[in-house]
């Protein structure tokens, strides 16, 4: 028996490495996607344009503006006549949104009135104009501190000190890599497993294989192990590229971190060889691939968090495997998680483990009857 399996996975192997479209899964999409979700997919707000409407040319406002402009994620100011414009700006595109200062504003700080600072902002761009929002907040705050001292005015001697733990410096891609080593291993594994048997299908050989003296369990056994190594060897390159190419702090134990990944891919592969047992094609199990990949990416809460869904949503996600699987990675890599929080995360992930399998090894094995 363990020839058998041994023969195989061999010859899985060749069949995947002679195969164009498996080759181009493997190599071509996850390298592209690793560098495009660390630098193009982030939620940074960097290199912005804004409009500056000044009808006041006192000192103050002046100086104001000049902070503005020596903001590191404002690359240009467009100054704008008159408020009627503002319209035109933000309508077009031409900018994030625009600041209006009023023509009192010099004249109420020297009088120690309220001097208002208007700021418009594009509602297209939610989450980019909140986070624009803060940064200007953050610039005005520290100007009427550094104004207050200039001027001896007394003010309120409360300051807010923030602490970033884990990421202190905000680098979205700390965040964003290691949960890549998820999201790139779930493709791959999916993809993989998707296409073998569909491919075999389209080849005329899994009609040989089955009339070859190797029994159901075996030929899953020798579907499963190779798309498993794999697609732990994929995971493998992106933990090795967050470490040594992005200097991503690694705080935890690797051999967790890896246990963790086990346990996913082998989720990932039970479903994968359940749609390739369905479909007759390759086309087809790509399609159906997409189907899961597609909700699973966004309801593991990569790009929004599962306490901003619905409330009638949230229980779907403890479904989804790549939850647990991505709490595990950034917390191995950024926090060192302890073992028992990881034990947590990994007993959901080994109990989808097994009904996946057991569902993929039952409809493999009747459909083979």
């Amino acid at each position: 028996m363990i020839n058998r399996i041994i023969a195989l996975i061999i010859k899985e192997f060749h069949a995947i490495w002679r195969d164009k479209k498996s080759r181009a899964v493997l190599i071509v999409p996850p390298i592209i996607q690793l560098f495009i979700f660390a630098f193009a997919a982030t939620l940074e707000v960097k290199n912005v344009t804004i409009g500056v409407i000044n009808r006041d040319s006192g000192r103050q406002s002046i100086e104001l503006v000049e902070r503005l402009q020596g903001t590191p994620m404002i690359s240009h100011v467009v100054f704008l006549p008159t408020i009627e414009s503002s319209k035109d700006f933000i309508d077009n595109q031409r900018g994030i949104g625009v600041i209006s200062i009023d023509s009192q504003f010099s004249k109420n700080l020297l009088t120690q009135r309220v001097a208002n600072v208007q700021l418009l902002l594009d509602g297209r761009k939610s989450n980019a104009s909140q986070i624009f929002a803060g940064y200007v907040a953050t610039i005005i705050g520290q100007y009427n501190l550094d104004y207050a001292m200039q001027a001896g005015i007394q003010l309120q001697p409360t300051e807010l000190v923030p602490r970033n733990w884990f990421n202190p410096n905000l680098l979205y891609y700390w965040f964003n890599i290691p949960s890549l080593s998820g999201i790139l291993t779930l493709l791959v594994a999916l993809i993989l497993t998707a296409l073998s048997v569909a491919r075999e299908r389209e080849l005329g050989t899994f009609d040989q294989l089955l009339v070859s003296p190797v029994s159901s369990v075996e030929i899953l056994i020798g579907k499963l192990l190779p798309s498993i190594f794999i697609s732990m060897l994929e995971g493998s390159f992106i933990i090795f590229a967050a470490v040594f190419i992005f200097n991503i702090p690694f705080t935890g134990s690797l051999v967790l971190l890896y246990l963790s990944m086990f346990l996913f891919v082998s989720c990932i592969v039970g479903v994968g060889l359940f749609i390739s047992s369905l479909c007759k094609t390759q086309q087809q199990a790509i399609l159906g691939s997409s189907l899961f990949m597609t909700p699973s990416i966004i309801l593991s809460g990569f790009a929004t968090p599962i306490e901003n869904m619905p409330a009638w949503l949230q229980p779907f996600t403890y479904l989804v495997p790549l939850r647990y699987y991505l709490i595990i990675a950034k917390g191995i890599f950024l926090k060192e998680m302890p073992i028992d929080l990881v034990l947590s995360n990994l007993w959901p992930l080994a109990i989808i483990a097994v009904l996946t399998l057991w569902a993929a090894t039952w409809f493999f094995h009747h459909k083979l009857e």
